[in-house]
């Protein structure tokens, strides 16, 4: 009986020079995942911003719709009684400007207060330059309502500029101001239809419209 032949080994050692080609591809593997992954956090990163610059400037959008729309429902507010004026105002620390100025009659959530919200306000919005948009408000049932400037809160930091919007309803056409408009005539301030907030960060804008309300006869104010 003949002895079988010995089994040829099935594996044998890598060499040097395919252990550095695969240490080498490994290397190269490596990079390219983590070029992808920083790639795709920086990616997620800005869109993340983006996100949420734009829930911010919704948020802000709706809270101002609805402190406008308490403002400018009856009694207090009537055809013959605009809503909303420019007047001229004279903030804390600073020189008089005409601001956009109206009531809040219940008050505002946005004002802290050591009890319940303060009622019969007197509210204005300011833009700072490199600082936001304010509510600038008083009560007049405060004793020194006349006196006294009035207090404010910084609503958001992301608003860069205010524009109003008038409508001509004998030319049928829309123009818009970056300062209240004054009636040369009456040397008095009428009342715009529209806001237009500017919104900025890290590069990202957006511009806003909020339509101001006005009350008609024989028509609820929505």
């Amino acid at each position: 009986m003949s002895t079988p032949l010995p089994l040829r080994r099935l594996s044998r050692a890598f060499s040097l020079v395919e252990m550095m080609v695969a240490i080498a591809l490994v290397g190269l593997l490596i990079v390219g995942l983590n070029y992808f992954v920083f790639s795709m956090g920086e990616i997620w990163g800005r869109s993340s911003d983006k996100r949420l610059f734009e829930q911010h400037v919704r948020s802000v959008s709706r809270f101002l719709e609805s402190e406008l729309r308490q403002a400018g429902l009856p009694p207090h507010a009537t055809r013959s009684t605009p809503a909303f004026v420019p007047l001229e105002i004279r903030p804390s620390g600073g020189l008089s400007e005409v601001l956009l100025t109206f009531d809040l009659p219940e008050g505002s959530r946005l004002i802290t207060w050591p009890e319940r919200p303060l009622p019969e306000l007197v509210c204005s919005f300011q833009v700072r330059q490199g600082k936001g948009l304010y509510l600038l408000w008083h009560s007049r049932l405060e004793t020194r309502f006349e006196q006294d400037s009035p207090r404010e809160v910084l609503i958001t930091p992301f608003v860069s500029a205010i524009a109003y919007d008038y409508y001509d309803t004998q030319a049928k056409t829309w123009s818009t101001e970056r300062t209240p408009k004054r009636d040369p005539r009456t040397s008095s301030y009428p009342s715009p239809q529209r806001l237009r907030l500017s919104f900025a960060h890290k590069g990202y804008t957006q511009e806003v419209t909020l339509p101001l309300p006005l009350v008609e006869e024989g028509l609820p104010n929505f």
